[in-house]
């Protein structure tokens, strides 16, 4: 079966300078492509992951300087996860002191030993070592400011949705993108697709009658699923239609990917995206991320947007 894991989550940012800096200077990551929301093209958006900006390590951001603090409720992604290698829960612990990072210290959560933290907006993040081993081939690492590649973060592990009840979003998981349940603990259900470094983990959080969210700084957008090409992502739809009479949107040219969007039953603003064709389409993998890019129809207005964009520098 192909795999059809998270290909990235998308989040909203305050400061896009801030944004910028917390992403790549403290976690390591790489500012791989500075865009612009192509429905609003007087919004950055920051795609950072890491070395490569493969499908799976992404997370990206829409700042919107103005923005009020946005509020979790039933119907949002509550946390990412991002995966780092066995060995250096330590070392993340320690760089958070040092970077003046909000972070709740080591918990257990599923058998792993787990750190929660939080970015400047509030974005409720995590870290999980994935194993046992070193990062394996493939996972390139994000090694930015000085961080070793026995600590980089690798991709994202997965997310939490906060849901009223979890039946029928786990329906959506496990029949359309694959995904199994694998464990329970408390109120949280955990599906799992893949295993060790490469699994993709959703979970589910009953919540019952807490109230909706706010979307706003700190609040995650959406979550984006892999689909391997057109193909891949032609058969998700179908099975979306047929099995759940669910009808996504037409297919959106995102100039890095192609996706569709959906609303799943529990709320959450779900996205299915091809792997490519990648960052590397308009400018080479040595420089990625480093000019401003716009898809075609906006090229003739660059001088406008570049400069109404705020800046990326501290």
């Amino acid at each position: 079966m192909t795999f059809n894991g998270i290909h990235h989550v998308t989040a909203i940012a305050g400061d896009a300078a801030r944004n910028r800096s917390f992403y790549v200077d403290v976690l390591g990551l790489r500012l791989v492509k500075r865009t612009v929301n192509f429905d609003d093209p007087g919004t950055w958006h920051l795609y950072f992951g890491d070395s490569a900006g493969a499908p799976g390590s992404l997370i990206t951001f829409f700042p919107w300087p103005h923005a009020t603090r946005g509020r979790a409720g039933v119907g949002d992604v509550l946390r990412t996860t991002f995966r780092v290698p066995a060995g250096s829960i330590g070392f993340w612990a320690h760089r958070f002191v040092e970077k003046g990072v909000r972070h709740h210290g080591v918990t257990r959560r599923f058998g792993d030993s787990v750190i929660d933290f939080e970015d400047p907006d509030g974005t409720l993040l995590s870290l999980v070592p994935f194993g046992d081993a070193p990062a394996p081939a493939g996972e390139a690492g994000a090694t930015g400011d000085g961080i070793p590649p026995a600590h980089a973060i690798t991709g994202i592990d997965g997310v939490t949705l906060l849901l009223r009840e979890a039946g029928p979003t786990a329906a959506i998981l496990t029949s359309v993108f694959g995904f199994q349940e694998s464990s329970r603990e408390g109120a949280v259900t955990r599906l799992a697709l893949g295993d060790g470094a490469g699994r993709s983990v959703v979970d589910l959080h009953v919540a019952g009658n807490f109230p909706g969210g706010r979307l706003g700084r700190g609040s995650v957008h959406h979550v984006a699923f892999r689909a391997a090409d057109d193909a891949g992502q032609v058969e998700l739809a179908a099975r979306l239609v047929r099995d759940h009479g669910l009808r996504p949107t037409e297919q959106r040219d995102r100039q890095y990917f192609r996706s569709i969007y959906f609303r799943e039953p529990g709320g959450v603003l779900f996205e299915i995206a091809t792997d490519g064709p990648g960052f590397a389409i308009d400018e080479p993998l040595a420089h990625l991320g480093e000019q401003l890019k716009l898809p075609p129809q906006y090229e003739a207005h660059r001088a406008q947007i570049a400069a109404a964009l705020p800046s990326l520098e501290d």
